[in-house]
């Protein structure tokens, strides 16, 4: 008989579905010209970026962004030849090289990536495809007003060695009304770049700009490509980006649907007498004869500390609260009210059962952890599953 060693405390699964009715959504907001780029950072927000890129091709998805050269090869190696890779932030020397040879295109920020993708271009006699990131206002990557000119010059002087796949920029923070006046310089410097570009002859295979609150806030830029992430997974950028749009639309319902469920087992069930505590020290003190269920998920898994004695779970379908401190592996949750919980049966971290969910939202409200943070450090381990 052989040892099954597959991750088995908790299990995450990825809904076809919900990624289908969200990529339409986003299809309806940027029209069908728009290149979509799949923004597959932070293992696909957490969502594992092998299963998640898969699904996302089987979605009709060609394009995906990425942060660095190993997530790059993740995704290589997962996916059919057509499917575009780009690269927005860092690289070894030796992923560059790799990057060159395999047609992937990547963010040029400073003339030394420039000067060696010339050199690498050159022993591979392959264009490097390169996409000319601009400083418009971040003040985090990019090549600065004064260097444009620079930055033109060696692109015309090497035009056997760089193919200008893009011209881009980030928004210092689209989600927030707080930046508006920011993000509207950055729009101007933008346009300047891309003015100087194209007067000196130099026109990008692609002007991109947009994450996905800049896609749902200012149209004007989606130009050719929007690089999406958390809206394809089913949330929105910011609570005010969904009030924007949930004011604008008749039925004041959001289109977007999670594709995330994560699941695990009780693991035991326990009889408690009242004044005893419950787990490490004395966080916790019975008030009345109780059943608490112990439940093999904890701070190791993503289960923040900070949800002690008030995270919530579901434990056939009723909602469990936490009792005593999140430890590294378990926790234990009050199931008094719960009859017949048994070894063994499902328990809902995020998901949801007949009326009741359990939500990212609620875990990030708990824990004052924004969905991105907590979705992102959800261990890699933890298989991840594609459902209906």
């Amino acid at each position: 008989m052989s040892l099954n060693i597959e991750h088995t405390t908790s299990s995450i699964h990825l809904s076809r579905k919900s990624l289908q009715e969200n990529l339409s959504f986003i299809r309806s907001v940027v029209g069908k010209d728009v290149v979509v780029s799949s923004v597959v950072k932070g293992n696909a927000y957490g969502h594992g970026i092998e299963t998640f890129t898969q699904l996302a091709y089987k979605c009709g998805v060609r394009h995906f962004s990425v942060f660095s050269g190993d997530e790059a090869y993740s995704v290589y190696h997962s996916l059919p030849g057509d499917a575009e890779i780009m690269i927005m932030g860092f690289l070894r020397p030796e992923q560059l090289d790799w990057a060159i040879r395999k047609g992937i295109s990547f963010f040029a920020f400073t003339f030394q990536i420039l000067e060696q993708s010339i050199e690498l271009s050159r022993k591979h006699h392959k264009k490097a495809r390169v996409h000319i990131e601009v400083e418009t206002g971040m003040n985090r990557t990019g090549f600065d007003q004064k260097n444009w000119d620079r930055v033109i010059g060696l692109l015309k002087n090497h035009e056997a060695e760089l193919e200008v796949s893009g011209l881009c920029t980030h928004f210092a923070g689209a989600e927030s009304i707080a930046n508006y006046y920011r993000n509207e310089k950055q729009k101007e410097v933008y346009k300047k770049a891309v003015e100087l570009f194209k007067k000196n002859d130099i026109h990008p295979e692609r002007l991109h700009t947009c994450c996905s609150a800049a896609m749902m806030r200012y149209p004007e830029m989606h130009y050719d490509m929007v690089r999406v992430g958390i809206m394809q997974y089913g949330f929105w950028p910011s609570p005010e980006i969904f009030t924007e749009y949930v004011s604008s639309t008749p039925d004041k319902h959001s289109p977007l649907k999670r594709l995330i469920s994560w699941t695990t087992q009780v693991m035991s069930v326990k009889s408690v007498n009242t004044g005893e505590f419950i787990g490490y020290g004395t966080n916790f003190m019975a008030p009345y004869p109780m059943r608490v269920a112990i439940i093999p998920v904890g701070y190791a898994h993503g289960f923040s500390r900070s949800m002690s004695n008030q995270g919530k779970v579901l434990v056939r379908g009723k909602v469990a609260t936490v009792v005593g401190m999140v430890n590294m592996n378990s926790i234990a949750v009050d199931i008094t009210d719960i009859p017949n919980v048994d070894t063994g049966d499902e328990v809902i971290l995020i998901g949801k059962k007949g009326r009741q969910e359990r939500s990212v939202a609620s875990f990030s409200e708990l824990s004052s952890q924004l969905n991105y943070e907590l979705l992102t450090r959800l261990p890699f381990d933890i298989p991840r599953k594609i459902v209906k």
